[in-house]
């Protein structure tokens, strides 16, 4: 609103100033006219006083030829003035053709513009890879040379690593171990559940239970006295062989024993045959065989029987013995408690049949027990794992491949060198370059950095190729940015679309295209004024007529349909365009103008011999204006005199120049040329 103000008040102050030019000439041209009048009147005032000493006759001839002289003298009067007003405004067009010739101007014209920024930088390869040992030792391979191209995972060098084979060995080995103290105790756990299932202590043993050892209440602990057993359904007899005889007999042999008493048959199985010898009461050297017999319902320990296996008979008779007799004692780690009996004396059991109940808390603790043990031999097992690979990526570190394909640029280390770590640094063996592809990066400023968007075309050119021009891509934005008196920069990693002949190590300088329109019409950024308006050259349309002129008089500026724009005269661009109002694009050059008040004419606040049209903006880059309406092409427009930027390129001949060929600009800039070149 106040700059608004301000273009009025400016506008006001031109038209008085041409009231007052006009004021000057008026009273110019009446002085003249008035001057000539008096001298006729005086004159004509002298020849009256002499004509009243002539007759009557002659006064009267004489007064028609006075009549002739006033009208000759009013008429030369009248010339006179007619002249001095004509050299008057004369001079007027003279002056005002002198100051438009003064100003510069540019054409509209067709073009491209391209919007973009720019940065230089370093090439550098796709990919570097210093090779350096983890291991120390001697160098028994390393059949490569600088300048080879090697492929990823190629062998480039061998470290003896003897010293490591007996570690794997030995860590193996560990292994193993702690897999079969796993294994066992798994098997422990799943065997107490089994046994303790249903919250039992079952039987180990099969018989008649002669004596209970225990009460329901008492805590029973590892090797406690359960019950007494005895079984004599299957009896045990010990018969004395012949030692020469004895050695003939096998486990498994059929043996046919007969009563001492009653001569009866019955019939056995070898059991065992002992290899120990001993001497009858007779002096003869026997050995002992046991035999097992089915009890047929008579056998008791006081039986007796002699016995013939293969065909030998035995060398003494022997005596019958229950097969179980015994004390089943309890096969528990911890001590439990009983909670109810589940058998009675006399009663037969079998193995596995539940002796008593177990507590619930004494189950629980007794296979928490076996779960840690089964939980320690786990860690043992993955501690060795471990071992292992650890040991074998040590072993691995000894072979030295190539981590990328590419390009050996310098090899340091030759077999039968010895290779030494130094906690602080590692020798480098050789270097590999990674040539597919050059990048560089270009530092970018943190006002420009949201334009930049990967997959962004970049041209290319190198201080070593003059004249030649290379293609990239931005393969990445970084947004680690680095700040340097007062300013952020980030950086933006370019890669070369093609190699050519360029090298790592070569400067660039690269230009990224944000955005580029092709044969569109164009003026100067330093013809567009505030609120998008632009002088043209000539004499404005009369309101309501076809054209761009604005309306000289009355509430705005028109647009070129003779209709009064909405805001402040903006409208916004197409095809994602900045949109026409305010500055259109960041760090561009300004394109709001200030003029004195010597430049103002009459019509909208334009210099002498222009007319303001309000137009509707495109692309703008360093040097041009993409114009979408408003203007046409050939019409001359104003250019700010202010500007220091582009002085010979689009001066018209005539005046100052003509239109002009762009170029690349520094930081955010644009590149344009009629017609397309660049």
């Amino acid at each position: 609103m106040a700059e608004q103000n301000r273009e009025k008040a400016a506008a006001d102050k031109g038209q008085k100033a041409a009231d007052k030019e006009q004021k000057a000439a008026d009273k110019e041209q009446k002085a003249a006219a008035d001057k000539g009048q008096k001298a006729a009147a005086d004159k004509g005032q002298k020849a009256a006083k002499q004509e009243k000493k002539i007759s009557s006759k002659e006064q009267k001839r004489k007064r028609r030829k006075r009549k002739k002289a006033v009208i000759v003298l009013l008429l030369i009067a009248l010339a006179a003035g007619g002249a001095g007003w004509a050299y008057v405004q004369h001079r007027k067009s003279v002056q005002a053709s002198a100051q438009v010739s003064e100003h510069r101007t540019a054409t509209v014209t067709r073009r491209d513009i391209t919007s973009e920024l720019s940065s230089s930088g370093t090439l550098a390869p796709k990919d570097t890879y210093s090779i350096t040992s983890l291991v120390e030792g001697e160098i028994i391979f390393a059949e490569f040379e600088e300048g080879d191209q090697v492929e990823k995972g190629q062998v480039l060098y061998q470290i003896d690593g003897s010293s490591m084979e007996t570690e794997i060995q030995s860590a193996n080995n560990s292994l193993t171990r702690a897999q079969k103290t796993y294994s066992s105790a798994v098997k422990d756990y799943q065997s107490i559940q089994a046994e303790l299932s249903g919250n039992t202590y079952k039987a180990t043993k099969a018989g008649y239970i002669k004596e209970l050892h225990l009460e329901e209440g008492d805590k029973i602990g590892a090797n406690a006295q359960i019950c007494d057993i005895y079984d004599d359904l299957v009896l045990e007899i010990r018969i004395p062989f012949l030692s020469g005889e004895a050695e003939a007999i096998e486990e498994g042999m059929e043996a046919f024993l007969t009563l001492t008493d009653t001569g009866e048959a019955v019939s056995g199985i070898v059991t065992s045959v002992s290899a120990m010898e001993e001497v009858l009461a007779g002096g003869s050297l026997v050995r002992y065989v046991s035999i097992d017999a089915a009890n047929p319902g008579g056998l008791t320990a006081q039986t007796s029987a002699t016995a013939m296996v293969n065909g030998m008979l035995c060398a003494e008779e022997g005596s019958f013995s229950p097969k179980i007799n015994t004390v089943m004692a309890a096969d528990l780690e911890s001590s439990v408690e009983v909670e109810t009996i589940l058998v009675r004396e006399g009663q037969y059991i079998e193995k596995g049949t539940p002796i008593f109940q177990i507590t619930a808390e004494s189950v629980e603790k007794i296979l928490k027990n076996y779960e840690d043990s089964i939980d320690r031999a786990k860690e043992s097992v993955e501690s060795a794992e471990n071992k292992v690979e650890s040991t074998k990526d040590s072993y691995e570190n000894y072979t030295i491949t190539a981590p990328i394909s590419g390009q050996v640029i310098t090899k340091t280390s030759k077999l039968g060198d010895n290779i030494s770590r130094n906690t602080n640094n590692s020798t480098v063996m050789a270097v590999i370059y990674d040539l597919s592809a050059l990048t560089f990066e270009m530092s970018i400023d943190e006002l420009d950095i949201q334009k930049v968007k990967v997959g962004q075309k970049v041209v290319v050119t190198a201080d070593a190729f003059e004249g030649e021009t290379f293609s990239g891509t931005v393969t990445n934005v970084s947004l680690q940015s680095t700040a340097s008196n007062g300013v952020t920069n980030y950086p933006v990693t370019v890669t070369m679309d093609e190699t050519g002949n360029l090298l790592p190590g070569m400067n660039v300088d690269g230009v990224i295209i944000l955005e580029e329109v092709q044969d569109v019409l164009s003026i100067p950024v330093d013809s567009l004024m505030r609120g998008n308006r632009v002088y043209v050259k000539g004499e404005a349309p009369a309101f309501g007529d076809a054209g761009n002129g604005e309306k000289p008089e009355g509430d705005g500026p028109q647009t070129g349909s003779g209709e009064k724009p909405e805001g402040d005269g903006s409208q916004a661009g197409s095809g994602g365009r900045p949109e026409g109002s305010g500055p259109q694009m960041e760090n561009s050059k300004d394109t709001e103008r200030n003029h004195s008040s010597s430049e103002r004419g009459s019509i909208g606040g334009a210099p002498e011999g222009f007319y303001v049209v309000e137009v509707e903006t495109g692309l703008i880059s360093d040097e041009y204006v993409e114009i979408l309406s408003g203007l046409e092409e050939g019409q001359e427009v104003y250019v700010d005199e202010s500007s220091q930027n582009n002085t010979n390129m689009f001066m018209m001949p005539g005046g100052m120049g003509g239109p002009g060929m762009g170029g690349p600009g520094s930081g955010m800039g644009g590149r344009s040329g009629p017609g397309g070149m660049r």
